[in-house]
């Protein structure tokens, strides 16, 4: 939530984003019955089966993140983010209070790339022994109870109190689930360990009744059987009964070199014949620490020898990558950081150099007495241990992508800068795709034809200073090489950007918004490419402006395709969006350079017929609500949207037999990314009052709500401070990147 000004409220962020214990939990619960759900975050759209991609085979990648004690997100400052949401299956935010609650950004940030996000539940040392026998039996009374009869065979009761509470917490919070920690013994030894199980398949049924099927109970490798806190970094006969009822086991990280094998042949030496659902070896995850702390390879640069071990490919054991914000928080206090320094950090450990062929140092490290010595090679990135996930398919979620890393230190909306500060932004709710296939270097090849010579060389980077939606946009760099070819006056190569799941048989419509530097006279089309050998080119066609439309601002323009591919594949097609740019040298013999701006990237489904009546989404009316007499122009903000069917038709009535409907709706219904906030002092009586000159005051994101913006006093420009009346404008941005007209717009006037 990009904000106008500094100090702001607690009021512009999350509600009760974590509970010490369970008795914070309780009291909020008590007050809570009004509590809706965050219609504001993203709901969770699983990723396709997609032929062309092995994401069926192998192990997956979790997160876990663990940073400064979580929460430390600001609309003050930039803050770590996550950036490679392709290669990831699950994140768990993760902090050392009782019960952690992912904020609501970081779960749309996740759901926008079809990745689950879990919260925690924790229970650490002597002082949390009374949560952990609460979380079994339940809230008790204050008045005397006890059974009506005792027994000498009654064993410790299990209720499913804090199983449905927690799974309405994650439901109403829009999140998938909870990893359960439980780092401190349990003194009623196997009594209260095999309760314990039960409350777990309790918890795992009501998070999928209540949440959805993909909705997960993650345990930590922790306490074992009889009730001992005792890490046994694998899985085995004293920690398998946890596993069991659990949707997925998250191992400890200390591991020895030749444990994620035997915990493989565990598992398969198990009999499920009978089991409800038989437990998979992509199902254990085996910890990783990228700090180093006892892992195998000591961490960071060095993480890849961990990761062999694990073979998530050819073993098919999945990881659990514990603290990846080391790159920020071991780097951030040293001489000459900046984000620009620490992306180039942060994208070496993940996808390698940007530079090919650059040696990356591997930090020493000796393996703990008694482990046979391991021989690993150079350094190796993630991504090589992992395939790379499209997001979901945007007949099912339109794509849509301003290049944002979640932070920044502008804001611009169709290519006009509405706030600059210098202290910058972090807004997870605003993070999309940074373009999963241009990175670390561009991957460019000849179109149209082999040619004898090399494609130029291309270099990526996020640029921070200009935008067309947001803070952010693509950088792609070319340098092209001298040539004497005859043919080298005009070359044209392909540029592609983003991985897509598509549908086979169905028409989508992309749209990329760019610009172009330098000397060089360059022609730039949108296409799309599939990934799988064999099958037929996509059917592509050029989308004309609309008759009469201006052109964009500050350079920009917009390039716009449908596409289809006819195959009989049942399966979606791992697909390729990007550009075909085409480049005329006046001199090919001399070396050149120029640069691709990209602002944004959108791809959604077309009507199911050119036909059908689209709906177009608009902002009905807004509303505002002061928080006191004394500070009327500081309260909450809300309003409605709905849809417009454009110009009323000439229908003509013919027989009641026609089969023809005088017209379809059609049933895609668009949605909103965020909404941009503006304000203006009422002007002397009878000078007209404007949108355009109104001053951008924030976005919507920052608290998960959708339809409300918190105007906090902070956010207001200081001539508001005098005004007697203020008027407030509320301006949508669709899911497909599509700021609304001012006529879609709404406004309110306060007093």
């Amino acid at each position: 939530m990009p904000l106008r000004g500094t100090n702001h409220s607690p009021l512009v962020s999350d509600d009760a984003p974590y509970f010490r214990s369970l008795s914070d939990l309780d009291q909020w619960n008590a007050q809570s019955s009004h509590v809706r759900k965050l219609d504001g975050v993203l709901p969770y759209v699983p990723r396709s089966t997609t032929e062309g991609s092995d994401v069926e085979f192998g192990g997956k990648l979790l997160v876990c993140h663990d940073y400064k004690g979580g929460y430390t997100e600001s609309p003050e400052a930039p803050a770590y983010t996550f950036n490679f949401w392709s290669l990831c299956d699950t994140f768990i935010y993760f902090a050392h209070h009782r019960i952690t609650i992912p904020p609501s950004g970081w779960t749309t940030a996740a759901h926008r790339h079809g990745v689950k996000m879990l919260g925690t539940i924790i229970f650490e040392h002597d002082e949390s022994e009374a949560d952990c026998l609460r979380l079994l039996v339940g809230p008790l009374p204050k008045s005397l109870t006890g059974p009506a009869k005792s027994s000498p065979s009654t064993t410790l009761p299990v209720s499913p109190f804090y199983a449905r509470l927690l799974a309405e917490i994650a439901y109403q919070r829009g999140f998938d689930g909870y990893l359960l920690n439980i780092e401190t013994a349990l003194r009623g030894g196997v009594e209260q360990t095999r309760a314990l199980t039960l409350w777990i398949a309790m918890l795992e049924r009501e998070l999928k009744r209540t949440v959805g099927e993909h909705a997960h109970a993650m345990w930590y490798d922790s306490v074992i059987v009889d009730g001992r806190l005792a890490w046994q970094d694998r899985l085995n006969s004293i920690n398998l009964p946890f596993f069991l009822p659990s949707t997925a086991f998250f191992s400890n990280y200390t591991w020895r070199s030749h444990y994620p094998n035997a915990t493989a042949q565990y598992l398969l030496s198990l009999d499920q014949d009978e089991s409800r659902r038989q437990k998979e070896l992509h199902d254990l995850y085996i910890g990783v620490d990228v700090w180093g702390r006892g892992s195998h390879g000591g961490g960071g640069f060095g993480l890849y020898k961990a990761l062999s071990h694990v073979d998530p490919k050819s073993l098919g054991l999945s990881v659990a990558l514990f603290g990846h914000a080391w790159t920020w928080e071991s780097e951030q206090d040293k001489p000459g950081w900046s984000w620009k320094v620490w992306w180039e950090y942060e994208r070496k450990l993940w996808l390698g150099p940007s530079k090919e062929g650059e040696l990356v140092e591997v930090p020493d490290w000796t393996p703990r007495q008694g482990e046979p010595a391991c021989v690993h090679g150079p350094f190796t990135p993630i991504s090589d241990f992992f395939p790379r996930r499209p997001p979901p398919n945007p007949a099912d979620l339109p794509f849509f992508s301003s290049f944002s890393p979640g932070v920044g230190w502008t804001w611009f909306v169709r290519g006009i800068r509405m706030l600059h500060t210098d202290h910058g932004w972090t807004d997870l709710s605003k993070t999309t795709s940074i373009g999963d296939m241009v990175f670390p270097r561009p991957a460019l090849v000849w179109e149209g034809g082999d040619r004898d010579d090399a494609p130029p060389v291309a270099t990526s980077e996020i640029s921070m200073e200009d935008a067309w939606l947001g803070g952010s946009s693509l950088v792609v760099s070319v340098s092209v090489p001298a040539s004497d070819a005859e043919d080298a006056f005009f070359r044209c190569v392909w540029l592609p950007l983003q991985s897509l799941s598509i549908t086979p048989g169905k028409s989508y419509r992309m749209s990329v918004v760019l610009k172009t530097l330098g000397l060089v006279d360059v022609d730039i089309g949108a296409s799309i490419k599939a990934l799988v050998p064999g099958l037929p080119e996509f059917d592509v066609s050029h989308v004309p402006s609309p008759p009469g439309q201006a052109p964009l601002p500050e350079g920009w323009f917009e390039v716009a395709v449908d596409f289809k591919i006819s195959t009989t594949s049942k399966s979606d097609v791992l697909s390729a969006a990007g550009l075909v740019i085409g480049f005329a040298c006046e001199d090919p013999t001399e070396e050149a350079e120029f640069s691709v701006h990209v602002g944004a990237l959108s791809v959604s489904a077309n009507p199911h017929s050119p036909d059908n009546t689209v709906p177009e989404p608009k902002v009905i009316w807004a509303d505002f609500a002061a928080d006191a007499p004394a500070r009327p122009f500081s309260g909450a903000l809300t309003w409605g949207t709905g849809m417009s069917l454009g110009p009323v038709p000439t229908i003509s009535l013919t027989s009641p037999e026609d089969p023809r409907p005088c017209w379809v709706i059609d049933d895609a219904l668009p949605g909103f990314l965020y909404f941009n906030i503006y304000v203006q002092a009422h002007t002397p009586e009878g000078v007209a009052v404007l949108p355009e000159q109104a001053t951008f005051i924030g976005t919507t994101g920052l608290d998960g709500r959708g339809n409300r913006f918190y105007v906090d006093p902070a956010c207001l420009p200081p001539e508001i401070a005098a005004a007697k009346a203020v008027r407030f404008y509320v301006q949508g941005v669709t899911d497909t990147g599509r700021v609304l007209r001012w006529e879609d717009c709404a406004f309110v006037d306060v007093r």
